[in-house]
């Protein structure tokens, strides 16, 4: 169930904390007359363990949302809390090891290594925290496992369809156990058969992870699949509600 507090936050309700808090983001490009608003006192919370879709035309401030809640971008007024923290407290060091251990990013794009394996790419994160080499082959073989790439750990993404590769970069962006991921429009550059098979894979891995997705989505079909939608236009959080029926 959703509710609107008596601030006119959109509650979207679940028996612990938030994972993401939102108040009164405004984030504007540009001065003057030629300034864009991109967000325009935009307020949500959403609990752990979902699939929240953010649904919305171009420019409607989608991606800039998912910037600013990803430590990508700083707001220009409003508070964002991301596990419990502010970012707003956050140092730039602060926020790339938010980025870096609590956050998994999922492009449409899919921004792989093209001379790395499948491996390879999966383990860059764990690289880069430095963990022990047999923990990081035993998670890479576990979570290409879990995307349904364990036999092709050996391959470089140009050996590999789009799909494929937006399932390794799914199978990264789990790498360091992070408690949000943010994707946006990661079905974009695929088929439909193949973009609903990539969101039936997120909705899996945010059950058996247990961790909780925030996915920009253009597709009505993927938007089926989430637990909540969220809908943004010119800047204003306008539908906020369980998922509607067939």
């Amino acid at each position: 169930m959703t509710e609107t507090s008596s601030t006119g936050t959109a509650v979207v309700d679940g028996t612990a904390g938030p994972m993401v808090r939102v108040t009164g983001l405004h984030r504007s490009y540009g001065t003057g007359a030629a300034a864009v608003h991109a967000l325009r006192g935009v307020s949500f919370t959403v609990p752990r363990g979902e699939l929240i879709a953010l649904k919305g035309r171009s420019g409607s401030g989608k991606t800039t949302l998912l910037n600013l809640v990803g430590g990508l971008d700083t707001p220009d007024d409003g508070q964002i809390t991301v596990d419990g923290t502010d970012l707003a407290t956050l140092g730039e060091s602060g926020l790339l090891e938010m980025r870096r251990d609590r956050i998994g990013f999922i492009f449409q794009s899919f921004g792989l290594i093209p001379i790395l394996t499948a491996a390879e790419n999966v383990g860059v994160p764990l690289r880069l925290r430095r963990a022990d080499p047999r923990e990081r082959e035993e998670r890479v073989a576990l979570l290409l496992a879990l995307v349904g790439l364990g036999d092709h750990a050996a391959q470089r993404p140009g050996e590999l369809s789009g799909g494929q590769q937006q399932r390794v970069a799914i199978a990264r962006a789990l790498a360091n156990r992070p408690a949000l991921l943010i994707a946006d429009e990661p079905t974009g550059q695929l088929d439909a058969e193949t973009g609903l098979a990539v969101m039936e894979l997120l909705r899996a891995v945010v059950r058996s992870e247990g961790v909780t997705a925030l996915v920009a989505t253009h597709d009505a079909q993927l938007l089926g699949l989430a637990d909540r939608v969220l809908e943004l236009a010119d800047g204003h959080l306008v539908e906020h509600g369980p998922t509607p029926g067939p």
